[in-house]
């Protein structure tokens, strides 16, 4: 097999904040402002593109958390600015990097939605990413007048009539519709107009889409839930998924489970790209790379490692037992982040960790893989888990930016390349390009026998 024809893996770099570190803000050599300058973002997607990562991804939720002013205030916010905005800003000093926003099916109508992603796709020449959220905190709720945050099942089942509505209206024309004929004043094809007639148990949406069909005929949908509900949602409609996993035997049951699941909705295996998050900490030496880690481990403040891990578990107010003592068993399970509840008392519970324990083990990367070691090793654990049926490639969680995402674009993604892993150039303009994922055929298109599915990288 050549290098050019072998199965290569996909790389995010997942921008948040200071960087992912719960501690990064006060590394004595991060600034804590920056990523509320744009002239900073601009640099990091730069980066990224420089080193060509398939895509910059930005997480989000629409409210300010609920915790004491005085915790909060120890910590760096890290959802400062509209992802949607930013991304739309990021597209204009860009070429080719993809761009995934985050953005909730539960609080934003569908037509927002629909209209902000497919201008985003247009100002970007085809590059755009939704990452869809259903969001999971209470305080999130009650900023949007509800006294308590919908049931996860609930939300799940919202989320899956959203993407059909959604949909729907990028569907509004197809692709070819507009012809801008002068002579004959027609500026579109009427026959090729489709507006939408949707009426649904949560959304009633009659009309059709001012913008033009998405260059991608969907932007590409990404979605990082790993419940049984998300990955029921995800086999249904993403095609690239985010998932926190701490071992590669545990990434390798997800990976199966999820990928058996796409038969049932019409999908192969192609069709959907799953990458977990890994927090890496570089270093040309391990002593170097340790020496980085510890130094970010002993910045944490308690009560802010307390607060992640309560929130994580819907809201559960830690701060009542002994920090040093044993992570409590049987804690009641929310309506939040139930995969992510599930992922943190797996592990404090077999690995037998008190509340300081799991937190320092969890601070990395909220709950995504940690590495330490040298660009070799490191790219040894990637290498093994890509091919091994773990991970389609991998969304790098940076413990501090610059320097963390500086350090693996610069030294690993090189010893990557060299191993025929990862791209050395770009060698499409799209974001479906980038992952060898199929642009979608109208459906007008598909009843008249007609395909624009290309055959997808394996």
């Amino acid at each position: 097999m050549t290098q050019t024809s072998k199965r290569q893996l996909h790389l995010g770099a997942f921008l948040f904040g200071a960087g992912h570190h719960l501690a990064a803000w006060r590394h004595p050599d991060v600034d804590p402002a920056g990523h509320t300058q744009f002239q900073t973002l601009q640099a990091y997607a730069r980066l990224a593109e420089k080193a060509k990562f398939d895509v910059i991804f930005f997480a989000d939720n629409v409210g300010l958390s609920d915790a004491p002013a005085d915790v909060l205030a120890k910590s760096a916010l890290p959802h400062v600015f509209d992802p949607m905005l930013v991304q739309s800003a990021l597209a204009a000093v860009t070429q080719h990097i993809g761009l995934v926003a985050t953005v909730s099916t539960t609080y934003l109508p569908p037509y927002h939605l629909a209209r902000k992603f497919a201008t985003l796709d247009h100002l970007s020449g085809g590059r755009s990413a939704w990452n869809l959220v259903t969001s999971g905190t209470e305080f999130e709720a009650k900023g949007f007048g509800l006294p308590h945050q919908l049931e996860h099942a609930e939300r799940y089942k919202i989320a899956h009539e959203y993407v059909k509505v959604v949909k729907g209206l990028w569907d509004t024309w197809e692709d070819d519709a507009f012809v801008r004929d002068k002579a004959s004043s027609q500026f579109f094809d009427p026959d090729k107009l489709h507006r939408l007639h949707h009426q649904g148990a949560k959304f009633s949406v009659q009309g059709g889409l001012q913008t033009p069909r998405p260059p991608q005929g969907y932007p590409v949908l990404v979605q990082a839930g790993s419940s049984n509900d998300g990955q029921d949602l995800a086999a249904a409609t993403a095609e690239v998924v985010f998932t926190a996993q701490q071992s590669v035997e545990d990434a390798r049951a997800f990976y199966t489970s999820l990928k058996s699941r796409l038969p049932a909705w019409g999908r192969t295996e192609h069709d959907l790209k799953i990458m977990p998050g890994v927090s890496p900490f570089v270093g040309r030496t391990q002593a170097e790379a340790q020496e980085k880690f510890e130094q970010l481990q002993d910045l944490i403040d308690p009560a802010i490692g307390v607060g992640l891990i309560s929130a994580f578990l819907g809201g559960v107010d830690l701060s009542a037992y002994p920090i040093d003592g044993p992570f409590p068993a049987n804690l009641p399970v929310g309506e939040g982040w139930k995969s992510r509840h599930e992922l943190f008392n797996k592990i404090a519970q077999r690995d037998k960790l008190s509340i300081r324990d799991l937190y320092k083990r969890v601070a990395t990367g909220r709950g995504h893989w940690t590495l330490v070691g040298t660009p070799e090793s490191i790219a040894d654990e990637l290498e093994h888990w890509f091919t091994t049926g773990a991970a389609d490639g991998f969304n790098i969680l940076s413990p501090t930016f610059p320097h963390g995402l500086k350090d693996f674009a610069e030294l690993v993604i090189p010893e990557l390349q060299r191993r025929g892993l990862f791209r050395t150039e770009y060698t499409g303009r799209t974001l479906r390009e980038h992952l060898g994922l199929a642009r979608p055929a109208h459906p007008a298109q598909v009843r008249q026998g007609a395909s624009e599915r290309v055959v997808p990288t394996p």
